[in-house]
């Protein structure tokens, strides 16, 4: 079980990449996911870099993990991210089955947990199964200070 300086430490880390992103004229989100305490993929926003919206973090830290683990299956790893997942990642993560989400800032309109499109929480599509544990907030006014 991770204690909650593991959480900071591991968000820190997403802290990390979304300066980054922001160095580079991204917005400022970083994300990781985690297998057995050890970092397995890496994502920074690039959606401006790169002209396309799906380079979000989280996605392109399970395009990592899915290559550094040669599996689609991620049901072993936490996800942390500086922001909370929107719609589109949310998916995401449901499909590759993602147990854990940890995340600092909520992005209400478009969220994956705190909109009204609450992808996290959908029982409904039966192939996702369970849904996946939200921990919000961890460092929440770092990850905030980025926006300044």
């Amino acid at each position: 079980m991770i204690q909650k300086a593991e959480y900071e430490f591991y968000m820190n880390k997403c802290i990390e990449l979304a300066r980054i992103a922001k160095e580079r004229g991204d917005s400022p989100v970083g994300s990781i996911l985690v297998k057995n305490n050890t970092i397995v993929g890496e994502g920074i926003e690039g959606g401006k870099t790169f002209k396309d919206i799906t380079y979000h973090s989280e996605i392109e830290a399970i395009r990592d993990a899915t290559k550094s683990l040669n599996t689609s299956d991620l049901s072993d790893c936490i996800l942390f991210s500086t922001h909370e997942p929107c719609i589109m990642c949310s998916y995401a993560i449901r499909h590759h089955k993602i147990n854990t989400i940890v995340f600092a800032i909520p992005v209400n309109d478009v969220g994956g947990y705190s909109s009204k499109f609450k992808v996290l929480e959908d029982l409904s599509v039966k192939k996702w199964g369970s849904t996946p544990k939200i921990i919000k907030g961890i460092l929440e006014k770092e990850c905030l200070a980025l926006h300044e």
